[in-house]
């Protein structure tokens, strides 16, 4: 989808292997390391998460202020601590809202990369690591600082350290796994004939798909009707569920996940195992909107979800809650 020349993506393809690569050789070196430890679970909070799709932005001070934001938000910060000894070796933690606060043509981590400094500084020796969420609709805002990328660092490591410091849940030493790829259902496809109309239209993202699209039809003779979009849970010891989205989740997924699979520990993360588009919730598909519809065109999908997306993946994540031993609302 993207208008790159050819040293371009032979950049690209390099990094892309120089960092599986590099991937590959740290897992390497942490099961070489493999050894006991403690590991325990706990919940923080930060709030500067903001629904974008309820809450324009430029008024987005004024609104906080009143107390008058829109919208559903999932302000948790979930954490995983790994100690030996007493002594924290890593944390894991989470945030469902996505990392824009810089729009800098540079490399950063933006506020989970600041985030992870702080916890750094405050536990030397121990290695910090970030989970996106279902941040999907989620904006920091305001936004566009490197000051208040900053800020934003500094509020999810003191919500991380409100959990370190505070009662956690220890966690026994067995972890169970699930992981399956479903048919996520298009709605429906739009022919050749439209295809070809819209190679000729002045929106150059919509004639690239368009173009795009036609080649994969001359090659497969058709365009997939579905997507096999991954979906994984874990279980960690006999207390807390992980479910593991592909794509980029709107906020519904995790809010509902929670509610339903409760009233223990539920963590939900996207953006995991494939970024293939936005997930939305039926909510948001019927509303459309960039992550319900206009999003599809610069991912390069055919059209938009089906509207038993939803449906389809949460029934996938209630039947690996259960194989793994967790029913719904019974822990």
């Amino acid at each position: 989808m993207y208008f790159l020349d050819d040293d371009q993506w032979q950049r690209i393809d390099e990094y892309a292997e120089r960092l599986k690569r590099r991937i590959v050789g740290v897992v390497r070196r942490a099961i070489d390391r493999l050894g006991p430890a403690e590991v325990a679970f706990g919940c923080g909070r930060a709030t500067f998460a903001v629904n974008r799709r309820n809450n324009p932005e430029r008024d987005v001070p004024r609104l906080r202020e009143q107390g008058l934001l829109k919208g559903p938000v999932d302000h948790d910060v979930p954490v995983l601590a790994v100690r030996k000894n007493g002594r924290l070796r890593a944390v894991v933690f989470g945030y469902a809202c996505h990392a824009t606060v810089l729009s800098l043509m540079q490399w950063s981590g933006d506020y989970p990369g600041f985030a992870q400094m702080e916890l750094d500084r405050a536990h030397p020796g121990a290695i910090a690591l970030f989970w996106a969420g279902c941040g999907g609709d989620q904006n920091p805002l305001p936004r566009r600082t490197v000051e208040l990328a900053q800020k934003y660092g500094r509020e999810l490591a003191q919500a991380v350290d409100v959990s370190l410091k505070g009662s956690m849940q220890p966690l026994d030493g067995e972890l169970r796994s699930i992981y399956e790829e479903i048919d996520l259902a298009f709605a429906e496809l739009p022919t050749r004939e439209q295809l070809q109309k819209d190679s000729q239209s002045q929106n150059r993202y919509i004639a690239r798909r368009a173009q795009l699209l036609l080649e994969r039809i001359d090659r497969a003779g058709r365009l997939s009707p579905t997507y096999p979009y991954p979906v994984q849970t874990w279980r960690l010891g006999s207390k807390v569920l992980m479910v593991i989205l592909g794509g980029e989740v709107v906020v519904d997924y995790s809010l509902r996940l929670k509610h339903e699979l409760g009233p223990g520990p539920v963590w939900v993360a996207g953006y995991a195992n494939d970024v293939m588009a936005y997930i939305p919730s039926l909510r948001v598909l019927r509303e459309g909107g960039y992550e319900g519809e206009r999003s599809m065109i610069y991912y390069g999908q055919p059209t938009v979800w089906s509207e038993h997306v939803e449906e389809h993946i949460i029934r996938t994540v209630h039947r690996q809650a259960e194989r793994l031993g967790f029913a719904a609302g019974v822990r």
